[in-house]
């Protein structure tokens, strides 16, 4: 090694079951652990940023679950709204399975101490949401996520058998051919170096949303648990699926939650016309987020949009007939954020918005219990794909989806455990190369191109060529550029050497995962020939069921991204045309 010196800054630790991720996914899945679990089971929880800060505090507008069969509810009804908002990609054996586990995680959290929004009945209250057919997204007020987040952290508390790593940054998950080793990571509050072993994972880190420029995420969710995976020998399952959300504010892409429209909001062109009548008459501005968000960008594209003049054309979100007091009652948030951001009352003033990156409906190829095909490594949340959501994900059921397989998956570590897995072995040759790949290698780069100009320019490249609609011509422009920038970024240059808080090397290496990943999506996207759901391609319009009634995977490798392909499992319905 070129300076033996650094050894003192390895540090090595050592748990049963590793916990990559803090969101709602990781926070139950620990909960789980801890609870069921005996004292012996020792947990590491890490995350990127503090426990309590994870992305999940940002879902605004409720979690599904059927809790009113009494009223007409059931979970035939929850199934079938979710398979064909999923455009029939959905494997419907996880759809039942979801559907079923619902208002349990909802009454569990209850009872840990959720401050779900009441009915005047005092029933938990659920409100309307895209795509379902009766109204059940369990709200609290228009912080959902937030309280979920913080309630499952509170019941975590109540537990000792865990470590936390807050703003830890994950460079590899290490692997020797099918077995789950451990992973490497850097403490960015002191720059040490550490390896951190377990027998067992469960990765839940979240979507990919910043690969996009005009995108809801927190600039910290950058795909880092996919992409690690992806180049650790795990495949990826549906990755061109990218659902839009209707209701971007413009500029900035903060999200205006579903729930605008579940109390009641508006959408409207600019000749004042509520537009959703023409695309979904029966549903109108509920309707499937991939059917309003095409809705909308068909009347920006045709002229009836609203112009800004840095080009974020926009419709507008009318809440103004909802009054004062719904508003402040059940969108307080949506109401500071207007006041904060643009200097809008929302109470007296229409809303700019347009389609916005939101989720991904692909993720890291998983089975029905979120178990991956490396031994001892589990996924749960938007990182995974069991295919609950498949070409399109109804709102209201992803927190609820971080939920269920949260609690899913630390249920199956419990089980693994309790069968005394070997512990992993490390060599001290395979830790100190890991350690010169990031800062001897990575850290002391020192090429010409700047890393946050090829950030910028793989966002604006990504906003361009794959948005809401697609075409073959512009997604082969957009894997050229791709390919292009990749070539580029192995010449960038880290100009920050120190170790304490180097928010220059972290960037940089977020940026090399949403590469990889840019690059899976395009190439995926640009070998489905047809339009399902997310994914809507104007040269093929149409769904082809005979074709592509089936999973994208694709695999790492040095000269890109290698596809395969997989059935969907249908139990239950046969694909049918989707109307709404």
């Amino acid at each position: 090694m070129r300076n033996l010196g650094y050894r003192k800054r390895i540090e090595i630790v050592t748990h049963d079951v590793l916990i990559f991720g803090s969101g709602l996914a990781g926070l139950r899945a620990a909960v789980e652990i801890a609870r069921k679990g005996n004292d012996s089971i020792n947990m590491g929880i890490i995350s990127k940023v503090q426990l309590q800060r994870p992305h999940s505090v940002c879902a605004e507008g409720g979690s599904a679950a059927v809790l009113r069969e009494d009223e007409g509810d059931n979970f035939d009804l929850h199934a079938w709204d979710t398979v064909k908002g999923s455009d029939f990609l959905a494997d419907q054996d996880v759809v039942d399975l979801f559907v079923e586990a619902c208002p349990k995680e909802l009454l569990l959290l209850e009872h840990w101490g959720m401050p779900w929004s009441r009915s005047e009945n005092g029933r938990i209250k659920q409100r309307p949401f895209g795509g379902h057919s009766f109204n059940r997204a369990s709200m609290a007020a228009d912080k959902t996520g937030f309280f979920e987040v913080q309630t499952l952290y509170d019941t975590l508390m109540r537990y000792k058998n865990f470590s936390r790593y807050d703003e830890f940054f994950v460079t590899s998950i290490l692997t020797s051919g099918n077995e789950f080793l451990g992973l490497g990571a850097i403490d960015l509050s002191t720059g040490r170096f550490f390896i951190l072993r377990g027998k067992a994972m469960i990765i839940a880190t979240g979507g990919v949303g910043t690969l996009y420029g005009f995108t809801t995420y927190s600039q910290t969710v950058s795909g880092d648990g996919q992409a690690l995976a992806y180049r650790a020998g795990f495949r990826l399952e549906d990755p061109e699926f990218i659902q839009f959300h209707p209701t971007g504010l413009v500029p900035s892409g903060i999200l205006m939650t579903e729930a605008c429209r579940g109390e009641g909001g508006y959408l409207k062109n600019s000749k004042g016309e509520r537009l959703m009548a023409k695309y979904a008459p029966e549903k109108m501005e509920l309707a499937p987020r991939d059917v309003v968000s095409r809705s909308e960008m068909t009347e920006i594209l045709e002229g009836r949009g609203f112009r800004e003049s840095d080009g974020l054309d926009f419709i507008h979100l009318d809440l103004t007939h909802l009054g004062a007091d719904k508003i402040n009652q059940t969108l307080p948030l949506i109401r500071e954020v207007c006041m904060k951001f643009i200097g809008l009352d929302p109470i007296f003033e229409r809303i700019p918005v347009r389609p916005v990156a939101h989720y991904s409906m692909g993720g890291i190829e998983a089975d029905i219990r979120g178990k991956t095909a490396m031994e001892g490594v589990w996924v749960a949340g938007e990182v995974s794909c069991m295919s609950l959501h498949g070409a399109n994900r109804l709102g209201s059921n992803s927190t609820t989806e971080c939920l269920v397989w949260g609690g899913i998956t630390g249920e199956e570590v419990i089980k693994y455990l309790k069968a005394d897995p070997p512990s992993p072995d490390l060599s001290s040759n395979r830790i100190d190369a890991e350690y010169s790949r990031i800062f001897f290698d990575f850290l002391q780069k020192n090429g010409s191109e700047n890393p946050y100009e090829i950030r910028q320019e793989l966002r604006n490249t990504m906003d361009k060529y794959v948005g809401v609609y697609r075409t073959g011509e512009d997604l082969r422009e957009g894997l050229k550029q791709i390919k292009e920038i990749k070539e580029r970024f192995l010449h960038i240059y880290i100009q920050d050497k120190g170790s304490v808080y180097n928010s220059n090397l972290i960037n940089a290496m977020e940026t090399e995962n949403l590469l990889d990943l840019a690059e899976g999506v395009v190439m995926a996207a640009l070998a489905r020939t047809e339009s399902r759901g997310g994914h809507s391609r104007t040269d093929f319009p149409q769904r082809d069921d005979e074709k592509w009634l089936k999973h994208t995977l694709i695999s790492y490798s040095e000269d890109g991204p290698q596809l395969d392909y997989k059935p969907v499992n249908i139990t239950n319905w046969k694909p049918v045309e989707r109307k709404y």
